[in-house]
């Protein structure tokens, strides 16, 4: 792992710094990505270059990275507590915590009615454009955006609910 780490270390980490301003952040996701790529090694078919596998690897953990900024700033954005919670969850180094509020989301999107869940879950987790999902649904555009605005709401009410219960 050392000699791994220390051939792809600088290499991944410019590559990260490209996409990513936060240079703690670009550290941690660095860190994810070399990790992953040297439990994963088995997994390398040789069909590219090795550092191109990895660059592939680094791409979906920086994908991860904004797709779980996005839901936290749409899903979030209302009530600056749980924007807090979200924010710490949703670093590399803290896993568990951010596993255990994924869990939390899912759980909040099964509450939900008239499909919403399906709706927030195709255009903030699958990033799905509202074009795409129209076409997908086969409702009208102002359809999907009026379902999305109640679809916000009703999760924010939902998440609020389920936390003062705590």
């Amino acid at each position: 792992m050392k000699e791994f780490d220390k051939k792809y270390r600088r290499s991944i980490k410019k590559f990260v710094s490209q996409k990513i301003e936060d240079e703690g952040l670009v550290e941690e996701i660095t860190n994810d990505v070399l990790w992953s790529a040297w439990e994963s090694r088995e997994n390398f078919n040789h069909k590219c270059e090795e550092f191109s596998w990895i660059c592939s690897i680094a791409k979906h953990k920086i994908i991860d990275y904004y797709r779980k900024k996005k839901i936290k700033q749409v899903l979030f954005s209302n009530n600056p507590i749980y924007e807090e919670i979200a924010d710490k969850a949703l670093t590399p180094e803290r896993d568990a915590l951010k596993n255990e509020l994924l869990e939390e989301i899912k759980d909040t999107f099964a509450e939900l009615n008239e499909g919403y869940g399906k709706l927030l879950r195709l255009k903030y987790v699958d990033g799905l454009k509202i074009k795409e999902i129209s076409k997908m649904l086969k409702i009208s555009l102002k359809a999907v955006e009026s379902r999305l605005s109640r679809a916000k709401k009703q999760f924010r009410e939902a998440w609020n609910y389920d936390r003062k219960e705590i």
